[in-house]
């Protein structure tokens, strides 16, 4: 079994989406607009958003799955109580990454050192979506 999250980017899925492409890498692995449902797909009590918009995707970075969508619920989408966490093989990406997801954000916790990790930093994107980028100690044996 496995954990994924589910985002929802209230409208703005699309140019997440090329976020992350640029800032990440990220890899998307399907994409579904709302103009590609049947008809009569459509879940009872919800309008959903024009056509162009995405219903669903999902995008790899690293080896992770990450989904995303435009949302069919009105309002500004928010993340709360949670981050998602990167873990970059050296100090020099950890920094490009923590840079890159920082523009236009805001970083809640400079990027450094720490006594837990050689490089270890938290931001939230553009979008609201809250980051942690870490390159943790070795292990003491």
């Amino acid at each position: 079994m496995q954990i994924q999250p589910y985002l929802f980017f209230d409208g703005r899925c699309e140019e997440a989406l090329n976020f992350y492409r640029s800032a990440l890498g990220a890899k998307v692995t399907a994409l579904m607009r709302f103009k590609d449902a049947p008809a009569n797909a459509s879940a009872p009590g919800c309008t959903p958003p024009p056509g162009d918009k995405i219903m669903h995707a999902n995008m790899q970075i690293g080896e992770v799955q990450i989904m995303a969508s435009d949302g069919v619920a009105p309002g500004e989408g928010a993340f709360k109580g949670f981050a998602l966490s990167l873990a970059p093989a050296t100090d020099v990406e950890a920094e490009r990454l923590f840079k890159a997801l920082a523009e236009g954000g805001s970083v809640q916790m400079p990027f450094g050192g720490t006594f837990f990790a050689s490089s270890f930093g938290m931001t939230t994107d553009r979008f609201g979506v809250p980051w942690m980028v870490v390159v943790p100690l070795p292990e003491k044996t």
